[in-house]
């Protein structure tokens, strides 16, 4: 994202089932990224839970219910952003 935006370096689209698991993604990657010793700098439920932002400053994670997300289709809206595949980030071991 930074050669496009100055919002963030990264962002992260999820899509949920449903407003129950928006919500516990949430909760994990809160978790996780704590646990890793990141913290977050904000967090919103747009829409009513079905989007839920969560800025840890460079990396801004959108967890979406597939409505929401095809609705607001960040893909196409930063679509001159470069495209992460997942398969490619390697992640450091925890602990």
């Amino acid at each position: 994202m930074r050669a496009v935006t100055l919002i963030a370096d990264y962002f992260v689209i999820v899509t949920a089932l449903n407003l129950i698991h928006a919500e516990s993604i949430a909760d994990a990657v809160e978790s996780t990224l704590r646990a890793q010793g990141m913290e977050r700098l904000n967090r919103s439920a747009g829409s009513r839970g079905h989007w839920v932002l969560l800025d840890y400053g460079g990396v801004v994670v959108h967890i979406f219910t597939e409505e929401e997300r095809q609705y607001y289709n960040l893909e196409r809206l930063w679509g001159d952003a470069i495209v992460v595949r997942p398969d490619t980030v390697s992640v450091p071991p925890s602990g």
